[in-house]
């Protein structure tokens, strides 16, 4: 255990220190957002607040989609008072939930007209399983954003041009998709070491990735389009929850060689609002620009029987 922490450690270490020399694009786009409305799941810290204040203050209605009211509502006072929105507001969501799910999207559906860009950004590194049964880190990673930008589809299409947006991470390319243990154990794997938490956040960040190309596939012919991306090494909370050893192994780490919220917020405020990537649904970003996937990350047997598992585990079909 000891010595894969050092291997890890080593590793986002080389990847950090890149900061260092090349400083991390930047959002371009100039879009105003007057009239528009956003979802950011999450949006209580780290890039998701980042990403709501700017969305923000660019003028649109941003819904504060979180477990959390006391730090949503934190999160929101300091949204308004630093971009001078009062259009900020929040709505109860619980992704380890699919009922919680449900009833965000029945709830939205009735008090807002627009939907106009969906961002899956909420994520965690957690052991334990979601009030559904699943595994933790595939319950809140992939599936609970699975149903809700199902339920919310036809929305994004009546007010196209639209988008989803879904945070993913450069850890998939470790990941793989068992599904003989999604069969058996409502996972993407067994094990609650941080080894293994680890490998089930990579497997589940596939997941985004694989679920981004298969559902651009069906949205073809609508004015909806979706991307899936890198964020970068960010200084964030996603791994509060990690044991003690890793959360030691890793603190220095973090604190020298990671950017801030702001700079990780970057690559999702390009494919939430970017001009003229509209052809490019389905693809994966990472540093504001379109990166090419290995095989496994767009396998489109794979993506396609994830999604129809998905929906199995959804109770959708």
């Amino acid at each position: 255990m000891f010595t894969l922490l050092v291997v890890v450690a080593g590793l986002v270490a080389g990847y950090g220190l890149l900061k260092w020399y090349i400083k991390l694009p930047r959002c371009k786009s100039a879009a105003t957002l007057h009239g528009k409305t956003v979802i950011v799941t999450g949006s209580n810290t780290g890039i998701g607040k980042t990403t709501a204040m700017d969305l923000a203050r660019r003028g649109a209605r941003v819904i504060m989609a979180c477990r959390d009211r006391h730090r949503a509502e934190a999160a929101i006072c300091d949204i308004k008072k630093e971009t001078g929105n009062n259009e900020v507001v929040f709505m109860e969501l619980d992704l380890a939930s699919l009922q919680s799910v449900r009833c965000f999207a029945e709830n939205f559906l009735k008090s807002e007209p627009r939907l106009d860009i969906l961002i899956n950004n909420a994520g965690l590194v957690n052991g334990g399983k979601t009030k559904d049964g699943m595994g933790m880190i595939f319950g809140v990673n992939h599936l609970g954003h699975f149903l809700l930008t199902v339920l919310l589809l036809d929305r994004l299409k009546e007010c196209g041009p639209s988008r989803v947006v879904t945070v993913s991470s450069k850890g998939h390319v470790h990941g793989k998709i068992d599904f003989n243990c999604l069969s058996t154990h409502k996972d993407l794997a067994v094990g609650e070491t941080d080894w293994a938490l680890f490998q089930k956040y990579c497997h589940s960040k596939l997941c985004n990735v694989l679920f981004t190309h298969e559902l651009a596939k069906r949205l073809d012919d609508t004015n909806v389009t979706c991307y899936s991306l890198h964020p970068g090494g960010i200084k964030t909370e996603i791994g509060r929850h990690a044991g003690f050893w890793a959360r030691t192994m890793l603190a220095p780490i973090i604190a020298l060689c990671f950017v801030d919220a702001e700079s990780g917020a970057q690559t999702t405020l390009h494919c939430a609002l970017q001009e003229g990537i509209e052809s490019l649904s389905g693809r994966y970003f990472s540093c504001c620009a379109v990166e090419e996937l290995d095989a496994k990350a767009k396998d489109d047997a794979v993506a396609k029987k994830l999604w129809e598992v998905s929906e199995t585990l959804c109770g959708m079909s």
